[in-house]
């Protein structure tokens, strides 16, 4: 996910985050989804989210779960294609 800040001018902007400002480090960031997870505050997010998206007729698929969200946040969760895959 720290690579992704660096890599993807999106991420930042969504994160509010200057182009010159300091990026977060892999540490703060899993601290961060952590204690989404602690307080069960990603469920919440996401279905606020998808609740204004749908309001708004932009949702265009069903919802994804928090669980796997936070999934695809946590380190090492996403393992690189191999010729076996």
């Amino acid at each position: 996910m720290e690579e992704a800040f660096f890599d993807t001018p999106l991420y930042r902007e969504f994160a509010q985050l200057d182009q010159f400002s300091r990026l977060p480090d892999e540490p703060t960031i899993l601290r961060f989804c952590h204690r989404l997870e602690k307080h069960k505050l990603a469920e919440q997010i996401l279905a606020t989210v998808n609740a204004l998206l749908t309001q708004r007729g932009l949702l265009l698929k069903a919802a994804i779960s928090a669980s796997k969200l936070g999934g695809s946040l946590q380190s090492g969760s996403i393992s690189p294609m191999t010729k076996d895959n």
